[in-house]
């Protein structure tokens, strides 16, 4: 089973709900860019080399940048479907005709929402089952023990998700347009 590391933090924001509790946040040991993710893919058996891998996903990269620019999204089967959603300056316009695109919009976002047919099914719960977590600080030392989560496990936390806008969810985290629900202990995610 694959290894999800976490590190245990404590909400430090006097003027929240949740001050002084500890929240379980995903640590990364690495972040793995397009070569190295080329690598990855050549080494597992693939008849392509890694160069060849390197250049499919440059173009996979730059044809869904196209895309999401002119309105379409684009679904990975088994993987899920990235979106774009829009954020608006706060309070928008009392009327229809005084709305201005340079004025009040705040920003454009890329969003993934998983992939949720059964079988392939990546969504939060679902990949949150397939998970091994290992506190982090056991790595290094410390004194906790891995964590596994058997459906009754108390770690929680982190962003998973929050409404992006336009009326969907997804393990994008954030808030792309009024609405979402930050961590619950008020923090953000590295």
């Amino acid at each position: 089973m694959a290894k999800i590391f976490f590190e245990l933090r404590q909400n430090k924001n006097n003027k929240s709900q949740v001050f002084g509790r500890w929240f379980a946040h995903s640590k990364s040991i690495e972040t793995l860019n397009t070569r190295k993710m080329a690598k990855h893919i050549s080494e597992h058996g693939s008849v392509y080399t890694q160069d060849v891998v390197f250049g499919v996903l440059e173009k996979f990269r730059s044809c869904l940048v196209e895309m999401l620019l002119e309105s379409k999204r684009v679904k990975i089967d088994g993987l899920g479907t990235f979106f774009t959603t829009l954020e608006n300056e706060p309070g928008g316009t009392l009327k229809k005709d005084d709305f201005n695109v340079g004025k009040n919009l705040k920003a454009l976002h890329i969003r993934f929402m998983p992939e949720q047919e059964q079988e392939m099914n990546i969504s939060s719960r679902e990949f949150l089952k397939k998970a091994e977590f290992v506190n982090a600080e056991s790595l290094l030392g410390g004194t906790s023990d891995k964590d596994t989560n058997d459906g009754g496990s108390d770690n929680q936390g982190g962003n998973t998700g929050g409404n992006t806008g336009g009326g969907q969810g997804g393990n994008t985290g954030g808030n792309g347009g009024g609405g979402g629900e930050p961590n619950p202990d008020g923090s953000t995610e590295d």
